[in-house]
């Protein structure tokens, strides 16, 4: 069984790597793409706008994102901002030319109009757009406000179509990978701990104790690419092709989240007894291999979520055994011991980290 998990987590660690590296070389290109077809297109704009053609391209990539619904949001906040800030540049012209004054007047009332709510990343473009209205307009600022709003204008929405329509990415590969490396990892981690207590204290490793941050850092970077994957269906096309349940998805990481935080807490309460000096409780004798046993096995539970389910059943089956039974030999008070015992702590959370999978399973 630990072979196995071992070569399924670096499997899955090289997966997550690729569909990391991916969906960013799609973008790059996509962007490259955009950005050439927006240059190729700007010249043939009417009037001025032909005279400002590199703003097309410059539209195209701003409006690139790593998703449909999060392009289209992103270009209509741009020309948003661009708006406004050409607004306030024309409606600062009365007091003349431009001028340390004048400059120093836009730039205070973009940041103003930056702080609007639902601008999004077009209250960057608010200042940008008035300084170089002011600054590139020159005498005619018509002129070269029309050509900079329509280019960029042309840039976005030919952003926006190559994104829609050039293999629009969805990320439900990631958050499913992301979901099983976390939950190998929380199984990772129990293991290590029952090795802990079989090991003449205090024990020769230690690494897992450390892990109480990193486990917790992965379950934010597990909701991180859930969240992504779901941004990515809306408005995307490809997701009739490719159907995914991602309130399923929501369900599983709200389970490994609390399946984190039991785990967190016997990382903790296990390294006390252990470390500090300070600690009243201790684990007595008598408990520290059935303890060791009912964590490996609650941990091959964790292993066994993509196995068959009948092998998931007997191995759930076996935990819940194992816990019973060191359960019941503490509730007789077989040992009595100076110091109050942590084995409890440890087992309540045990029997926590089986409920959650157990409702998972239902």
């Amino acid at each position: 069984m630990t072979a196995r998990a071992g070569r399924l987590r670096g499997f899955i660690a090289a997966s997550v790597s690729s569909a990391l590296l991916w969906p960013r070389l799609q973008l790059a290109a996509k962007a490259g793409l955009a950005a050439g077809l927006a240059f190729f297109i700007a010249p043939y704009m009417p009037g001025s706008a032909a005279d400002y053609p590199y703003y097309a391209p410059l539209g195209a990539l701003v409006a690139m994102y790593e998703n449909v619904a999060g392009s289209m949001r992103q270009g209509i906040q741009t020309l948003v901002g661009l708006g406004l800030g050409i607004g306030l540049a024309y409606v600062l012209f009365v007091l003349g030319e431009p001028s340390p004054l004048t400059v120093a007047i836009v730039m205070a009332f973009g940041v103003i109009l930056a702080g609007l709510p639902r601008i999004g990343s077009g209250r960057d473009w608010i200042p940008t757009a008035a300084l170089l209205v002011l600054l590139v307009g020159g005498h005619n600022p018509d002129r070269f406000s029309f050509g900079y709003l329509l280019q960029m204008g042309v840039g976005v929405t030919v952003g926006i179509v190559v994104n829609l329509l050039v293999f629009p990415p969805l990320h439900f590969r990631a958050a499913a990978l992301s979901l099983a490396e976390l939950r190998l990892a929380l199984a990772r981690q129990l293991r290590d701990m029952a090795k802990a207590l079989k090991e003449s204290w205090p024990p020769e490793h230690e690494d897992w104790s450390r892990r109480s941050e990193e486990l917790a850092g992965s379950a934010r970077s597990v909701r991180l690419a859930v969240q992504k994957a779901d941004a990515s269906r809306r408005a995307n096309p490809r997701r009739r092709l490719h159907p995914r349940d991602v309130d399923l998805d929501y369900r599983n990481l709200r389970d490994l989240e609390r399946l984190t935080f039991h785990i967190q807490d016997m990382t903790q309460v296990l390294a006390d007894i252990i470390w500090a000096t300070d600690t009243p409780f201790v684990i007595p004798d008598e408990y520290t291999v059935p303890l060791a046993d009912a964590m490996s096995a609650v941990g091959d539970v964790l292993r066994s979520i993509e196995e068959s389910p009948e092998e998931q059943a007997a191995l759930t089956e076996a935990a819940e055994a194992a816990v019973k039974d060191l359960t019941a030999r503490i509730a007789a008070g077989e040992v009595a011991t100076d110091a109050p015992s942590a084995a409890e702590s440890i087992l309540l959370s045990l029997h926590r980290v089986l409920r959650v999978v157990e409702s998972a399973q239902a």
